[in-house]
Parts: C-alpha cells; sequence; structure tokens
C-alpha cells in the first residue's frame, strides 16, 4: 500500500488499530456487525495532529463489514515432559470480522 498521509487511530471492543482509508482490517469477531461503532483516539491529516481527551467527536469513520465471520491461522499448543510420558496437544483457531475502512472524515 502507498504511504497516505491521511490516517487514524481508532478503538473496536479495547483494541487499537491505525487505519487508512480505503484498507482491509481484521479484528474479533464482532456479535452485531450491524452497529459497530469506533472511537477515534487520533487523527492525522497531512500536517495537522488531532489528538482525543481520550476521543474525538467530530471525526467520523465510515466502516462496511466485508465479512462476518472469517477464520484465523490455527494456533498449536504443545505440552511436554520429559520422562514421564506426558504429551498434549491443544488447537486454537480465532475468528475474526474483515471490516473495511471507506471513508475518514
Amino acid at each position: 500500500m502507498e504511504k497516505q498521509s491521511k490516517y487514524a487511530v481508532i478503538r473496536i471492543q479495547g483494541h487499537q488499530y491505525k487505519v487508512f482509508e480505503r484498507e482491509e482490517i481484521l479484528v474479533d469477531k464482532i456479535s452485531d456487525t450491524g452497529k459497530i461503532d469506533p472511537e477515534v483516539l487520533l487523527f492525522v491529516d497531512g500536517t495537522t495532529v488531532k489528538v482525543g481527551k481520550p476521543t474525538l467527536s467530530d471525526v467520523k469513520i465510515k466502516i462496511k463489514v466485508l465479512t462476518e465471520v472469517e477464520k484465523g491461522k490455527k494456533i498449536d499448543v504443545l505440552k511436554y515432559k520429559a520422562k514421564s510420558r506426558y504429551r498434549k496437544h491443544i488447537g486454537f483457531r480465532p475468528k475474526y470480522t474483515r471490516l473495511l475502512i471507506e471513508k475518514i472524515s
């Protein structure tokens, strides 16, 4: 992606993301996709920087849900104890929601 001078730092479900316009991001699965309201913490437009205390209410971000549930990469957890024949394998696959940042204004 080319360098853009317009970006924002948003908070969705307690996680912070640096987003640009027309960028796709993966966030933890959102149960109610009809109601996504990100909190804007920082907004940069070229040389102008706005920092929220704690959030910015005048900056709006338009978000479109591309995929409601998307499976992530599988994470394998292996436990092993030497000389005691103890081996345990646990697998975990996180679920994400893919979002498109349409406009930052």
